[in-house]
């Protein structure tokens, strides 16, 4: 028993891990075009993200091509994040509700069309926090710092371990209606089927005493 707990909460840990961190990363963007990423937030967690495009002359400024509209929203349409006609920016919030949170890209449109290279980093959950600032504020030692994290870690599988509880709980209802409604269906399909027998029995048996076989 205490191997599989173990086991399960490396399960866990290993669910937080791909789901809190989020998105780290580098791709291109043609003029004209728009590029957005997705990622689950839960309620309350606090979320982090930095994005600025690649210089593609190192040490010389930006061309006036190089220039983003970037977005961030809920699933439900609240804006948290608007940068406009911007080559580099940063947005931190704590989300209001679970769900899916996009931050689309765009590019102005250019002729010639121009790519555009752009560093993307966006963190959420015990990942969005800057543990050295903390340390730094709080004047702690490394072990406290360590204590913190795994403590915030663990609190972020006692959230997880709810929230698949509570969609296991939703799969279940949802389940009890759906056996319901085909219950309930196949009664009335049978209740039609019977119908439509005796309804034909009954013909056949008129036809026949009218031709005097019965």
């Amino acid at each position: 028993m205490c191997g599989l707990n173990l086991g399960f909460i490396v399960i866990m840990i290993g669910l937080v891990v791909e789901t809190e961190i989020g998105e780290s990363m580098r791709f291109e963007l043609e003029s004209g075009k728009t590029k957005c990423i997705a990622e689950d937030i839960k309620a309350n967690a606090m979320t982090v993200g930095k994005y600025s495009i690649v210089n593609p002359s190192e040490g010389q400024p930006f061309p006036d091509s190089h220039k983003l509209v970037v977005r961030v929203s809920s699933s439900k349409g609240n804006n948290y994040h608007l940068g406009d006609q911007v080559d580099s920016g940063t947005f931190a919030f704590t989300a209001a509700e679970s769900g899916d949170y996009t931050t689309c890209f765009w590019a102005n449109k250019h002729n010639p069309p121009v790519k555009m290279t752009i560093d993307f980093d966006w963190k959420s959950g015990v990942a969005a926090k800057d543990w050295s600032k903390v340390a730094k504020k709080g004047q702690v030692d490394t072990m406290e710092i360590e204590l913190k994290k795994l403590y915030d870690t663990v609190a972020a599988i006692h959230e997880e371990m709810f929230y698949l509880r509570e969609r296991e709980e939703e799969m279940q209802e949802q389940n009890k209606e759906t056996n319901s409604k085909m219950a309930t269906l196949s009664f009335f399909s049978l209740l039609l089927c019977l119908s439509v027998a005796g309804l034909q029995i009954w013909h056949l048996k008129s036809f026949f005493e009218r031709k005097k076989l019965l």
